[in-house]
């Protein structure tokens, strides 16, 4: 027959797998959430783009004049691949 300190160590056994079961379902949720998070941001990213873009053409206008709150979309594209998809010419390279 199992004392009493050993239905209490099995308890507590039970007790800790208990808790990482939901430690993990827990953990699994956030990941969930994040991604859920993640993809609703690239999804608006990607419609405020395509919203742009139309516009663009629409009105015939080139990202050297595309502009909110006085910045230019022209200034704010640094990287020299990232500004020649809207054929704008790589920014001078400064030398330290």
């Amino acid at each position: 027959m199992a004392s009493i300190d050993d239905k209490i160590e099995a308890l507590q056994t039970k007790l800790k797998q208990a808790k990482a079961i939901k430690a993990k379902a827990e953990a699994r949720k956030r990941a969930a959430e994040v991604k859920a998070k993640r993809a609703d941001e690239t999804r608006r990213k990607i419609l405020v783009g395509s919203f742009v873009l139309a516009q663009m053409d629409k009105g015939g206008i080139g990202a050297s004049m595309v502009t909110y709150e006085g910045a230019r979309l022209a200034d704010w594209l640094t990287r020299d691949d990232d500004r020649a998809l809207f054929g704008l010419s790589p920014l001078p390279k400064v030398t330290p």
